[in-house]
């Protein structure tokens, strides 16, 4: 499909560039905020890829209205976001709308947090791939492969000692509360996922990178990349022992939400421990005021302070721990609230971090 001036063609070199550019700030060993930039250049190069899509297909209809006006933003006309994009274009599979989902959520916590480049760049190496590959996938299939823009990038250099020297650093700045929190998304979300989702390559790139030492022809690239589908059982047996060796999966296991409390046990517990009054209302205040874990209606309910609150998928409520009596108990017998404190604040939505009121 070759496109003529006009807004469709714009929004389409618009998105292009973005991804293009993407993938050069991240390619930059020494750019600061690679990792952050990538992803926000990204989200914008699939956000206008979508746009691109619809303006061709549905003309302005991707933008929100009230009653027959625009909703406008500083005097613009706003459009769909991707996540509204995701809804509306019914062509991803459920992977790569993972993918998608992984990296708004992602976005929103690294925005206003700083962190080493390199630690959250080494956890999520293979969903940024998979990022990419997703996007050029879905701009061949709209416009077609004249629009492919693989012949554009060229192959990251690596040296393996700087990585592993990276890796031990992101490993030690992990200790870092924010990096602690980001990373605790990361593994959540992960464990969300179906096994079919979380082993796809749409989901995430799974990578090993192998000296060619055998003979070769001279005239063979020095790159090659292996389609799995395409490899017999023999292959395959080889390539799952070598990654035996590496594999560093998160292993669920079948027992679950061992030790953790029920609201009503919660409130037993607190009174036991002599906070007379407390009861499921006040409950329900505190951890709506310090975020302890997300409303019933959330698109996303695994997101709790895990050490406080856990979701159980089967039975679809939230279930508490030791850790969240004693911090409720603490902050009653000390003083640092009272219950009049917790209805003031709750009236007026203000929200409280805990950790300042941690001992």
């Amino acid at each position: 499909m070759n496109l003529r001036k006009g807004k469709t063609k714009n929004i389409l070199d618009s998105s292009i560039d973005s991804a293009l550019l993407a993938v050069e700030v991240f390619n930059k060993p020494r750019t600061p905020f690679r990792v952050e930039n990538y992803i926000i250049l990204m989200i914008m190069a699939w956000t206008r890829l979508f746009h691109a899509f619809f303006n061709m297909t549905i003309g302005d209809k991707y933008y929100y209205k009230k009653g027959t006006k625009y909703t406008k933003v500083d005097g613009e006309k706003k459009a769909w976001e991707l996540k509204e994009c995701i809804k509306k274009y019914n062509l991803l599979s459920d992977p790569e709308k993972k993918n998608l989902e992984f990296f708004i959520q992602l976005r929103n916590r690294i925005e206003h947090r700083h962190i080493e480049r390199e630690t959250i760049g080494v956890q999520i190496f293979g969903e940024c791939q998979s990022l990419l590959y997703n996007y050029e996938k879905q701009l061949i299939n709209i416009f077609g492969p004249e629009y492919a823009i693989n012949e554009n990038l060229a192959f990251s250099l690596q040296f393996s000692t700087l990585r592993t020297k990276a890796q031990i650093e992101a490993q030690k700045n992990l200790l870092s509360s924010d990096a602690q929190e980001i990373v605790e998304f990361i593994n959540k979300f992960r464990m969300t996922l179906s096994d079919d989702v979380f082993n796809s390559q749409e989901f995430s790139i799974k990578l090993m990178q192998i000296p060619k030492i055998s003979n070769t022809d001279r005239g063979d690239l020095a790159i090659e990349f292996v389609n799995w589908n395409n490899l017999d059982s023999n292959d395959r047996e080889n390539i799952l022992k070598l990654t035996a060796i590496i594999k560093n999966k998160i292993q669920k296991v079948d027992c679950v939400n061992v030790g953790k409390l029920k609201p009503s046990t919660v409130v037993e517990e607190v009174k036991s421990q002599g906070v007379q009054g407390f009861n499921l209302s006040i409950h329900t205040m505190l951890w709506k005021i310090f975020k302890i874990r997300p409303n019933a209606d959330s698109d996303n309910p695994f997101e709790t302070e895990s050490s406080f609150s856990t979701y159980d998928e089967v039975h679809k409520d939230y279930v508490y721990s030791d850790e969240w009596v004693g911090f409720i108990v603490n902050i009653f017998s000390t003083n640092k609230l009272t219950f009049e404190n917790v209805k003031r604040l709750y009236k007026s939505e203000k929200l409280l971090n805990y950790r300042e009121y941690l001992n």
